[in-house]
């Protein structure tokens, strides 16, 4: 993504444009207490909770919820994705979860513009469909999302 010294960092419906492409700032590793602590508050399942329990299934070990990895990604992508003017209105999502995240696991996030469109009824903003890859230290591809977001329009400055 573009940007500008001294220009406002903030991008509006106007700087996006389908085939933009960007690379998060920022990585975070997951370690067995987060993976646990969020299981236990938001998706207590045994694969979750407990190494033990989860040797036995699909996962061979335990793993994080799909969803802390959303969590996690969203993270990644407000400390260091695109900085979207009016922060990131989320209008609809698709998530897919290709590999379980384990303990140690590194993650980072790129992602690409892949629709802009104005809106109809209010001038003021838009829509852009953006799709985040959320990888692990591998370069391995954990989660894919394409979600619809709520882009302001730049402001007319008053000389307009």
């Amino acid at each position: 993504m573009a940007s500008n010294e001294g220009a406002d960092p903030r991008l509006y419906f106007e700087d996006l444009q389908a085939g933009q492409r960007f690379t998060g700032k920022r990585t975070c590793t997951v370690d067995e207490a987060q993976i646990k602590a969020f299981a236990a508050e938001f998706d207590p399942q045994p694969f979750h909770l407990d190494a033990a329990a989860g040797r036995s299934t699909v996962f061979g070990g335990l793993v994080a919820s799909g969803w802390h990895t959303a969590a996690l990604t969203m993270r990644l992508l407000l400390d260091g994705g695109p900085r979207l003017a009016g922060g990131s209105v989320g209008l609809g999502a698709e998530i897919d979860w290709l590999k379980p995240v384990r303990p140690g696991d590194t993650l980072s996030v790129r992602g690409e513009v892949l629709a802009t469109a104005p809106s109809t009824s209010r001038p003021d903003r838009g829509r852009v469909t953006m799709r985040a890859e959320t990888c692990n230290q591998r370069g391995e591809v954990v989660q894919v999302c394409i979600s619809k977001v709520l882009v302001p329009r730049r402001p007319l400055s008053p000389d307009t």
